[in-house]
């Protein structure tokens, strides 16, 4: 796998102090590892991190952040509108040239392996890397959440993670670490302060629930403005486009209009519909900035440690 590039995303439950969300930045830097993107979303206290390069050194990088945001993240203190299990919260690894996702299984695994040894930290395996059928869909892990999750390992089995535990890690709580293809995070805004219609909206849309397939979606409230917040995670079946416009159908059945949309993270060139009505209504995109493909030429700086140390 010489010539082979895996992609890492990791969420991390973090995204109001970018002192620490920097701190884990700079802790994934490894040589042959390549910084696409990052962010931070306060209102979802979530920030993302997208990484690309040599297997092993992507899962070395991975093993780093882990460990740092569960030396600097306490989901005792922390809250957010964002579902969350663990200050790493989840850890998936993309293949993007010369691999397979059988292979970036395998990858997940050995990378789960070494965050439980190395920060104590349990590991749930999730998507192409679950080690049962009822763990292949994050939200079922991830169901309870980290309040409900602790005391759930402790009195049933069938919640227990696959590496690690009965019992949660106290502060950083438990990561899901698996392996997928490319997935879009795309949001969209609407002009009202109603959460209630676009929640009832979501649960059209998402797959869950007999609407789009492939497509995970909630409503939140961002800053007075309701917002549909969704995971496309089968660009083959149903494109950005597409969940676009249903969630217009949607929003004029309700007498509500989408205002702006937003990605979280990349998106693959295949996913970059240049005509599209949500294109025209993404703040600030750059596919120089937001297309995997471009950014694998034209990386991110990594954050330099010293002025990570100088803000603490």
């Amino acid at each position: 796998m010489s010539d082979a590039v895996v992609e890492c995303v990791p969420n991390f439950s973090e995204g109001r102090d970018e002192e620490v969300v920097r701190a884990i930045v700079s802790a994934m830097r490894v040589d042959g590892v390549k910084l696409l993107d990052w962010s931070m979303d306060a209102d979802h206290n979530r920030s993302v991190v997208t990484v690309a390069g040599e297997p092993q050194a992507v899962v070395e990088s991975a093993v780093r952040g882990v460990a740092k945001a569960a030396e600097r993240i306490d989901l005792t203190r922390q809250q957010g509108v964002h579902p969350r299990m663990g200050a790493a919260d989840v850890v998936p690894f993309v293949p993007v040239q010369g691999i397979t996702l059988e292979q970036c299984a395998l990858l997940a695994r050995q990378a789960g392996a070494e965050i439980h040894r190395s920060s104590r930290v349990p590991v749930y395996f999730y998507g192409a890397a679950a080690s049962r059928p009822d763990r292949a869909n994050l939200e079922d892990v991830r169901r309870g959440q980290f309040e409900e999750l602790r005391e759930l390992v402790l009195r049933d089995p069938a919640r227990c993670p696959d590496l690690g535990g009965p019992g949660l890690h106290p502060t950083a709580g438990a990561t899901a670490v698996g392996a997928r293809r490319f997935l879009v995070a795309f949001n969209i805004y609407f002009d009202t302060t109603d959460v209630s219609v676009v929640r009832s909206m979501a649960k059209k849309i998402r797959a869950s629930s007999g609407g789009l397939p492939g497509v995970k979606a909630m409503g939140v409230m961002v800053r007075g403005q309701a917002q549909l917040s969704m995971n496309i995670t089968d660009l083959g079946v149903v494109s950005i486009a597409q969940a676009y416009e249903k969630a217009s159908e949607l929003a004029l059945q309700n007498r509500v209009a989408p205002v702006r949309t937003e990605l979280i993270g990349l998106l693959p060139e295949m996913a970059c519909e240049r005509d599209s009505e949500w294109m025209r209504l993404s703040i600030e995109f750059d596919p120089e900035l937001k297309v995997i493909e471009r950014r694998l030429k034209s990386p991110m700086e990594w954050p330099d440690e010293a002025a990570v140390s100088a803000i603490r």
